[in-house]
């Protein structure tokens, strides 16, 4: 049975399932910054999926950083599925702009994390939701 590693649990807030991944929202309002985990059992890396599992994959990541990107203007989109400390499998896909905390560094490390208030947490989970409805349609 699918569960969600312990450290994406304590970092993320999950917004809803796509076909093979969760959706989750990195606790860190420095960033639009969204997670995707493939439902799918002791799978560490991409290879590991089935080839209809990886494709799957490579269409909710793209269509999510699509979305992303339209909604938020990002100037670029970080994508990656590093797994370094988090051996689940799952890819970040995350908005960037000049003007963010980290620019032009990666994120990991850069800046502390700052939570999001109820408020803006409300509306980025709200896109997550919009994208999970127009995904699916």
């Amino acid at each position: 049975m699918f569960e969600l590693h312990a450290q994406l649990a304590k970092d993320c807030t999950v917004i809803g399932e796509l076909r093979l991944s969760r959706l989750l929202l990195m606790n860190d309002a420095n960033y639009p910054w969204f997670v995707l985990v493939p439902m799918r059992v002791g799978i560490c890396e991409w290879y590991e999926l089935g080839s209809a599992d990886q494709q799957e994959l490579l269409r909710e990541t793209n269509a999510l950083a699509k979305f992303l990107r339209e909604v938020s203007g990002a100037k670029k989109m970080n994508v990656g599925a590093l797994g370094n400390m988090v051996p689940q499998l799952h890819v970040h896909v995350i908005a960037r702009f000049e003007t963010d905390a980290a620019w032009p560094a990666p994120v990991w490390g850069k800046v502390a994390a700052q939570p999001y208030d109820e408020k803006n947490l409300a509306a980025v989970i709200a896109h997550g939701n919009d994208f999970i409805r127009l995904f699916i349609a």
